[in-house]
C-alpha cells in the first residue's frame, strides 16, 4: 500500500476501512464471563435485592391528603444599584426649577431670635409654619429712613388690632456690595429698638414666603418689662 501524501493532518484512521478488509488487523473477540462469575454477579444482585426488601417491609406510604399546599418561591427581581451621579442632578434640576429640596434654615442667609424667657422650639414653629400669618409689609425699594417708618407704621397698627403673628418682606440684599441692608435693619429694630419688648420671636420665612428674603415676626399680647426679663435657668 502506498502512503499518501501527507497533507499536514495527522489522521491514523485513514486507512482503517482498507486494512479491515485485507484482515491485516486481527479484532479481538470481546471477554465472555465464566459461568461461575456470571452466577456470582446474579447471587450478588440477588442478595442485595432481598436486602432492600427487607428493610423496607414495615415502610408504610404517607398520606398526603392532609399535607399542605406549598407555594414555589417567588423570586425578587435584585433590586438596581442607586445611581448617585443621576440621583444628584435630578435633584439639582428640581432645585433650580422650582426649589424643591432647597432648606432655608441650613443656609447661611437664615436668621433667628428669641426673647430670653422664651423657649427656642418656638422659634423653630415659628419657621415651621405652625402660626397663621395675618398681614405683611413689603419694603422693598425704600431706603433706611422710609423703610423704619413703614415698619413701626406697621408693628403699631398690628399689634393694636392683636395680630400677633406678621411677615416682613425685606429681600436679600444681594446687590447690596457689603451685608443686605434692609434685613440687617429689620433685625436689628426686631431686637435693639423699643419693639424688642414686643417680640417673642422671630426666624427667617419658609420658602413659599420668600425665604431669607422675608422675615416671620411673633409678638406677645402685652411688652415686656424689666420685671419679668429673668433669664431662664440651665437645664
Amino acid at each position: 500500500m502506498k502512503p499518501s501524501k501527507s497533507s499536514g493532518f495527522f489522521k491514523p484512521f485513514k486507512n482503517l476501512n482498507t486494512l479491515l478488509e485485507n484482515k491485516q488487523i486481527k479484532l479481538k473477540p470481546s471477554p465472555v464471563l465464566k459461568k461461575k462469575e456470571a452466577n456470582s454477579q446474579q447471587m450478588t444482585q440477588r442478595q442485595e435485592r432481598d436486602i432492600f426488601n427487607e428493610a423496607m417491609a414495615d415502610v408504610k406510604r404517607i398520606s398526603r391528603t392532609n399535607c399542605p399546599v406549598v407555594s414555589p418561591l417567588e423570586l425578587k427581581a435584585p433590586t438596581p444599584e442607586p445611581n448617585l451621579e443621576y440621583d444628584s442632578v435630578q435633584k439639582l434640576k428640581k432645585l433650580v426649577s422650582n426649589g424643591t429640596g432647597f432648606v432655608v434654615s441650613l443656609t447661611p442667609e437664615y436668621i433667628e431670635g428669641t426673647d430670653n424667657t422664651v423657649n427656642p422650639a418656638i422659634a423653630h414653629r415659628l419657621h415651621r409654619g405652625d402660626f397663621s400669618i395675618q398681614a405683611h409689609v413689603d419694603l422693598h425699594g425704600l431706603n433706611v429712613e422710609a423703610a423704619r417708618e413703614t415698619f413701626d407704621r406697621f408693628l403699631k397698627k398690628n399689634i393694636a388690632t392683636g395680630k400677633n403673628a406678621v411677615l416682613v418682606i425685606h429681600g436679600r440684599g444681594l446687590s447690596s456690595p457689603a451685608e443686605p441692608v434692609l434685613k440687617s435693619k429689620v433685625y436689628q429694630w426686631l431686637t435693639s429698638s423699643p419693639w424688642h419688648k414686643w417680640v417673642v420671636a422671630f426666624t427667617s420665612a419658609r420658602l413659599c414666603d420668600g425665604g431669607a428674603g422675608a422675615t416671620y415676626v411673633l409678638f406677645r399680647q402685652h411688652p415686656l418689662t424689666k420685671r419679668f426679663r429673668k433669664k431662664r435657668p440651665k437645664n
